[in-house]
C-alpha cells in the first residue's frame, strides 16, 4: 500500500525539541545502535556550518530552488526557523517507506502537525531538557551562538515546549543513557504492533489461520 495514504510497510519517526534538548546526540546515538533505522535529511537554505557536508547534515538549497520546490508540493512538511526554510522530501520519505524502512524526521512541532495530517500512523516524539537552566547550559557549551541569540532561542524554546502534550510519547533527556533507551524501546515496540507484524509475517499468519 502506498505510504501517502499513511500505511506503508515502514514507520515513520517524527523526534522534535527545542533547540539545546540534546536531540541531535540522541538521534545519532539511535542511528548507530539500530541498523533498520534512517535519517530523513532535510533541505535548508541556510549557509553550510564549518564541518558539515552537503547530503550527510543537509541538502543545502537556494532561496528560489527551495520556493520552487515548496510550491510543486515537494516537502512533506517545511518551515521557516530563525530566517531559513527547511522542509522535508516528500517523495524520498515515501519511496523509503515502501521499501520498510524506519524513517527518523527531525523536525519542529510544526512540522510534525503537518507530517501527522499525511501520515496518520507516524509516532511523534518530544524531547525535553530536565530543566530551564540545563537547557540555557548546553545552549552555551556548544559555543555556536552569542549570548542574544542563545537568549533568543530560549524564548522560543519556552514556546515550543509548550506543545509537548501534542506528541505520542515524551522523553526528559536528564540522563542520556536512560533517554536513549527509552527512545530505542518505542521503536522496538512500534515494530510489534499487529499492523505491522501483519505485513512482515502474512505468510505466517496466513498458514496458522489456514482452515483444515
Amino acid at each position: 500500500m502506498s505510504s501517502e495514504t499513511g500505511i506503508a510497510s515502514g514507520q515513520l519517526i517524527v523526534i522534535a525539541a527545542p533547540s539545546g534538548a540534546g536531540k541531535s546526540s540522541l538521534v545519532n546515538a539511535m542511528l548507530e545502535t539500530d541498523p533498520l533505522l534512517a535519517l530523513s535529511i532535510s533541505h535548508t537554505t541556510r549557509p553550510m556550518r564549518p564541518g558539515e557536508k552537503e547530503a550527510e547534515h543537509y541538502h543545502f538549497v537556494t532561496q528560489d530552488d527551495f520556493r520552487d520546490a515548496a510550491d510543486k508540493g515537494e516537502y512533506l512538511e517545511h518551515a521557516r526557523v530563525f530566517g531559513h526554510w527547511y522542509g522535508t522530501s516528500r517523495a524520498t520519505v515515501a519511496a523509503a517507506l515502501d521499501k520498510g524502512q524506519d524513517i527518523i524526521l527531525e523536525i519542529d512541532w510544526q512540522g510534525a502537525q503537518q507530517v501527522r495530517q499525511q501520515f496518520p500512523d507516524c509516532c511523534l516524539i518530544f524531547i525535553l531538557p530536565p530543566s530551564v537552566e540545563a537547557l540555557r547550559e548546553r545552549l552555551f557549551k556548544r559555543g555556536q551562538d552569542e549570548p542574544e541569540v542563545i537568549e533568543r532561542r530560549m524564548r522560543k524554546a519556552r514556546r515550543e515546549m509548550a506543545h509537548y502534550h501534542e506528541f505520542d510519547y515524551l522523553i526528559i533527556n536528564d540522563q542520556f543513557d536512560q533517554a536513549l533507551a527509552e527512545l530505542l524501546n518505542i521503536t522496538s515496540c512500534m515494530r510489534l504492533r499487529t499492523r505491522r507484524q501483519q505485513r512482515r509475517h502474512k505468510k505466517v499468519l496466513e498458514e496458522l489461520l489456514k482452515s483444515p
